[in-house]
């Protein structure tokens, strides 16, 4: 019932994720991201713990790997869990238990793993790969919502989707990028409504958060300037 796509930025540094599913609020539950360390998706029957542990685990100097696998070794209903995982020097690690539903697939290249289940076809997951590498001139948000859409296209869930998010951590301790999408009849469609109107002011806000005195105003009542 969800397809994601994590990713790490090589220019960067920064992480990114983007996920779809037909249950509400999924990215509530399902983006983990830690500055400087890496993004891990969980997903199927999810338990949100597994991210903060699979990242306090990259965060000691594990690899992708070895921060995956210690972790299922903790979690006694592995088979039931979808993890993928993106570490700081780009290398990836995926797990699909065999309680994964209904058709789920992987697919990873260059610091970017794509997953999912309930699926349409397999095809979801390639064309979120294919296409979020196919766009590299433009932001990771962009490059990340590229991938969405054409996940969409190419089929997405067996059955219709509600909800959707982007996140994105660059060199801050925040996340630079926020955007959810909680329940919605065409959840695709919000989150890229969202995303243009956050796009255009993202360093905005970041300088006000870094630097008030250089930052610009929104022209509101009450606003700096």
């Amino acid at each position: 019932m969800t397809f994601s796509l994590a990713a790490r930025d090589p220019e960067s540094g920064s992480f990114g994720m983007v996920v779809c599913s037909s249950s509400p609020a999924v990215a509530s539950r399902c983006i983990h991201l830690r500055r400087g360390v890496g993004v891990v998706a969980s997903q199927n029957v999810t338990n949100p713990g597994l991210g903060p542990a699979i990242l306090d685990r990259l965060e000691q100097g594990l690899g992708s790997e070895d921060a995956l696998s210690r972790t299922l070794q903790e979690e006694p209903f592995a088979d039931y869990r979808q993890l993928s995982v993106v570490d700081d020097e780009g290398r990836t690690a995926h797990h699909s238990g065999e309680n994964s539903l209904g058709i789920n697939h992987w697919a990873s290249a260059d610091a970017a793993v794509a997953a999912g289940n309930l699926l349409a076809s397999a095809d979801t997951v390639d064309a979120m790969v294919e296409a979020y590498h196919a766009d590299r001139g433009s932001s990771l948000e962009a490059r990340l919502m590229a991938g969405l859409q054409a996940a969409l296209a190419a089929g997405g869930e067996a059955g219709p989707v509600r909800s959707a998010g982007l996140k994105v951590i660059d060199d801050v301790s925040w996340a630079t990028t926020d955007l959810r999408v909680d329940d919605a009849d065409d959840p695709v469609a919000e989150l890229l409504r969202l995303w243009s109107l956050w796009e255009p002011v993202k360093d905005d806000y970041r300088t006000r958060a870094l630097n008030p005195d250089e930052a610009p105003g929104f022209g509101v009542a009450g606003d700096l300037r």
